[in-house]
């Protein structure tokens, strides 16, 4: 169990939350960053608010289907859970970085290789300098040079110094294209991982500007925009598909939540969470990072399925070949 947080701490996020909504690293308006690359443009959908569109029709059968009374489950955290970190960790690059081959076995919907992955990137589910035995593995690097996304799914380091996995898919950061129909990326429903994290730096500061990701037991065999790809045989009209946007309800009363809590809690009123894996009923993703104070985490577990709504999303799209939303 981790101490409290600490009492500057504290203060600087209740300050923070007192401030205009930002980005956690830029300005008012702007979209979040990350090493002075922008996860996304400011009018992407990854970082369009989504707290004034209409409930979906079928919001109450999608909360049901996740599990209207299942717990939230912020699913990173602070130390080690089975030897490895808690959450989807990432590295950065320059624009130095070696260039090294990458084998996919889903290759006609992965973007082909070189990627400048070096030979010690954080693992998914792997112990530090350890191999991970299981999960999906998870790469995700930004050349920050270039502001460039790779990400990987089911990697693992060969000898020679390149990578063996499942997909890979490459983003521009300070564009709008979005995968070709169908493919995957090196999530199931092909959207980029990174973008959806809940990362430290942001609820220290004392906002979150952008979707979050999470995942679900049973998804349709269908998919929204701005997702690319599902992972599912099941068509029900119960089931939501990837890519579905959820928000948690504006009357949730998070009275009484610490303030990093209170920072997350406001995202996801504000910006929402995206359907985007299959997986444990609302499980909430982020990196991980030992700053976080696990047992102020473990407030988010007092919210559960019937707080949150399915959203219309459909009035944001411009494009269904583009990130770009209707703002």
């Amino acid at each position: 169990r981790r101490p409290p947080l600490r009492p500057l701490l504290a203060v600087l996020i209740l300050a923070a939350c007192a401030a205009p909504v930002s980005n956690g690293n830029g300005g008012p308006g702007e979209g979040p960053t990350l090493a002075d690359c922008p996860l996304f443009p400011a009018d992407h959908v990854w970082n369009t608010p989504i707290d004034a569109l209409p409930v979906h029709a079928r919001s109450a059968a999608y909360v049901e289907t996740i599990g209207a009374s299942r717990n939230m489950h912020p699913d990173f955290g602070a130390g080690l859970w089975e030897g490895a970190p808690i959450g989807i960790p990432y590295t950065t690059v320059s624009g130095d970085q070696p260039l090294v081959d990458v084998g996919f076995y889903y290759p006609t919907e992965s973007d082909p290789g070189p990627y400048p992955i070096p030979a010690d990137a954080p693992v998914e589910g792997a112990p530090p300098g350890g191999v991970a035995a299981g999960g999906d593995r998870h790469v995700l690097v930004v050349d920050t040079s270039a502001c460039t996304l790779y990400e990987l799914y089911d990697a693992v380091l060969q000898p020679d110094g390149s990578w063996q996995a499942g997909s890979g898919a490459v983003f521009d950061l300070n564009g709008y294209d979005l995968r070709p129909a169908g493919w995957t990326s090196a999530d199931a429903a092909g959207l980029p991982i990174l973008p959806g994290l809940v990362r430290y730096e942001e609820v220290a500061a004392g906002a979150i500007s952008h979707a979050l990701r999470f995942t679900a037991p049973q998804t349709a065999a269908a998919y929204v925009w701005p997702a690319r790809h599902y992972a599912s045989n099941r068509t029900g009209a119960e089931f939501p598909p990837m890519g579905t946007r959820f928000r948690l309800r504006a009357d949730f009363d998070a009275t009484g939540f610490s303030p990093e809590t209170q920072v997350i809690v406001t995202a996801l009123k504000r910006y929402g969470m995206i359907l985007a894996d299959n997986g444990s009923a609302w499980y909430l993703s982020g990196a991980p990072d030992d700053r976080w104070d696990n047992s102020v985490l473990r407030e988010l577990r007092q919210l559960v399925g019937s707080d949150f709504e399915a959203v219309d999303a459909s009035g944001l799209m411009l494009d269904p070949e583009s990130g770009r939303a209707r703002q």
